[in-house]
């Protein structure tokens, strides 16, 4: 596939709604960033997505499958949600900034078509490796490369300069009067059930993430009820699940409803690799009774993930059955919004 793509014009070029100068490039470059919402029950659940800048440089914006759409219902839902940019040697910013962004989602998908025009200008742009190819694989794509969007209004942010969280953070407050735009309306019907793996065993889940999954987040609930997600400095096993050392400028975090999520992917992912892996558990968290800047996260579940192996051809394989099994679910979907199944269109078709 040969693309024509124009040069990379930045949102954040005139910085509209003043946010801090120093985190413009990693709001800009940042690869991965974890995205935290609420379930019903109350619960906090995070998961790594990619994060762009909204078009008007007013958004902090993530996507998320028309036929896993868990996330977007739940944004939806409770649109009071986070963004944890943790990783900033995968921005090209080694040793920049962490920041956590929390504030009100809003979820696009009256148009499906054009989310998923967006989706995949966005990734010719940034990602042109990742979906370089013949252009009738990528049409077959559809179940994949079919986007919801949730626009991120910022409402605080807090970070640490040059990452150093052991002391405090600098705070950004959005103007009072700050609002979100409303979501689209819910569509009617049932949301799909999920569709990866049951989850095995949490205990061996556990064990492999301390080992291997070298970013390491904690998501709690904020005393306004918003999710909060901090990185974590240490895990180690423990009984009823792990023991987390937590860096002293995230402190305090409140006891209750927790999420822990562990992710990696190697340096230049996904432009040189598809290989990513993550592991999320759900629980309770107390503060440890040794006391210091540690907590006992109590697991209570493991969710389900996907993971993406290193080798391609058996990405390849998974890809195929993939596509069998979730393209009637995006048929489904769109036909629950009362529209047509969106398709793969290449900027240069438009």
């Amino acid at each position: 596939m040969t693309t024509q793509t124009k040069p990379f014009a930045s949102p954040l070029r005139d910085n509209p709604v003043g946010w801090p100068e120093e985190l413009l490039p990693l709001f800009e470059r940042s690869v991965t960033v974890e995205l935290a919402t609420m379930s019903r029950a109350g619960q906090p659940i995070t998961f790594p997505l990619t994060p762009y800048v909204g078009d008007d440089g007013r958004t902090l914006d993530v996507s998320t499958g028309v036929t896993y759409p868990a996330k977007a219902e739940r944004a939806r839902r409770y649109p009071r949600v986070c963004l944890l940019y943790g990783d900033p040697a995968d921005a090209g910013l080694p040793g920049g900034p962490v920041a956590v962004v929390q504030g009100l989602a809003t979820v696009r998908d009256s148009d499906l078509q054009a989310g998923t025009d967006r989706y995949l200008r966005l990734q010719i742009t940034r990602f042109p490796r990742a979906v370089k190819g013949p252009r009738f694989l990528l049409r077959g794509a559809a179940w994949y490369l079919a986007r919801i969007w949730i626009h991120v209004t910022p409402a605080r942010i807090r970070w640490w300069p040059d990452g150093r969280l052991d002391e405090q953070p600098r705070e950004w407050l959005a103007p009072p009067a700050t609002v979100a735009p409303p979501s689209d309306p819910a569509p009617p019907g049932r949301q799909p059930a999920s569709w990866t793996q049951a989850p095995g065993d949490w205990r061996s889940a556990a064990r492999m993430a301390v080992k291997r999954l070298d970013l390491r987040d904690l998501t709690v609930v904020d005393r306004d009820g918003t999710p909060l997600c901090v990185p974590v400095s240490g895990v180690a096993e423990h009984a009823d699940g792990f023991r987390l050392a937590l860096p002293r400028g995230v402190l305090p975090v409140a006891a209750g409803p927790a999420c822990l999520t562990f992710h990696t992917h190697p340096p230049g992912w996904p432009e040189t690799t598809t290989h990513q892996e993550n592991r999320a558990f759900v629980g309770q968290l107390a503060p440890d009774q040794a006391g210091g800047p540690a907590a006992v996260f109590r697991v209570e579940r493991l969710l389900g993930d996907w993971s993406l192996s290193g080798n391609p051809l058996k990405f390849m394989f998974d890809f195929i059955v993939k596509q069998r099994q979730m393209t009637p679910r995006l048929r489904a979907e769109a036909a629950r919004r009362g529209q047509p199944v969106p398709r793969v269109r290449f900027p240069d078709e438009l």
